[in-house]
């Protein structure tokens, strides 16, 4: 599961110009050199962000942060990984950094990445770079695309593989106030291609004015390409509001699996400067 960029917040947005430049001409070859690159992603203890993005950037030239939290009242009580994090009772997040290079590109960091235990320690679970890709002025379109990807460092709490990776496609079409979008996701421990994991999100939200937005959105883990098996499943009901200052995200989630955690509760608070 895994700002700004991606939620349903409206701040000002810019996209990518598929038909331009470099870029537009060697997407494909990008992405098929990436997708080559990339594996499966061995099961990590929490997660640090857990939201859909919408292709939304920050406006070139300027500065966004991000912060992530999430916690779990009700969830699993053995961690997922040998020494890594027990869910129950934990918070984690992250600082997310981002920085419009341009209307089609921003540049993005996850630090520090962290969690709180239920014993109330803190823990540094690692850090991230991204680059987001995406269509200029999605916002105003009724078909929009982007792709992210993301490389991190983990510490051994948080993930079985010290490093790791993500691709992220984006897609979405608007009709009316209902928006709808998809995130087929694909994590990587960088081990072959038949060991990416698949961890789709989706995301249905319903906008009510300018300023206000409600959202169902889905989480899921479907295991390794070779070899799909039941993970997380999560549900969330989701509530946005867009401000002068600052934009607010918060959700409920209820997980429908063994694998899955029982309550989760996610918030994202977004300041542009």
């Amino acid at each position: 599961m895994d700002g700004q960029p991606r939620s349903g917040f409206h701040a000002r947005a810019y996209y990518l110009g598929m038909r331009r430049g470099w870029l537009s001409r060697n997407i494909p070859r990008v992405a098929i050199a990436l997708c080559s690159a990339f594996a499966g992603r061995a099961i990590h203890a929490q997660t640090d962000e857990i939201q859909v993005y919408t292709g939304s950037l920050e406006a070139p030239r300027k500065f966004n942060l991000t912060i992530h939290a999430n916690y779990t009242p009700d969830g699993r009580t053995a961690a997922a990984i040998p020494g890594g994090v027990v869910p129950q009772g934990s918070a984690n997040g992250a600082l997310e950094w981002a920085y419009g290079v341009s209307d089609w590109f921003e540049a993005g960091a996850y630090f520090p990445v962290f969690t709180f235990t239920r014993s109330g320690k803190l823990v540094l679970d690692g850090a991230k770079v991204r680059a987001l890709f995406a269509v200029p002025q999605a916002d105003s379109r009724r078909f929009f695309y982007g792709v992210n990807f993301e490389l991190s460092r983990n510490s051994r709490v948080w993930d079985q593989s010290r490093y790791g990776g993500e691709i992220r496609p984006i897609v979405g079409f608007r009709s009316g106030p209902w928006d709808f979008i998809a995130n087929p996701i694909l994590d990587t421990s960088f081990n072959g291609l038949s060991h990416l994991d698949v961890a789709p999100a989706t995301r249905v939200a319903y906008n009510g004015g300018r300023d206000w937005a409600g959202a169902v959105e889905y989480y899921g883990d479907f295991g390794e390409l070779q070899h799909f098996a039941e993970g997380e499943r999560t549900i969330f009901a989701v509530a946005d509001h867009t401000g002068g200052f600052l934009d607010a995200e918060a959700g409920i989630g209820f997980g429908f699996t063994s694998a899955s955690d029982k309550v989760v509760l996610k918030t994202i608070l977004s300041h542009s400067f």
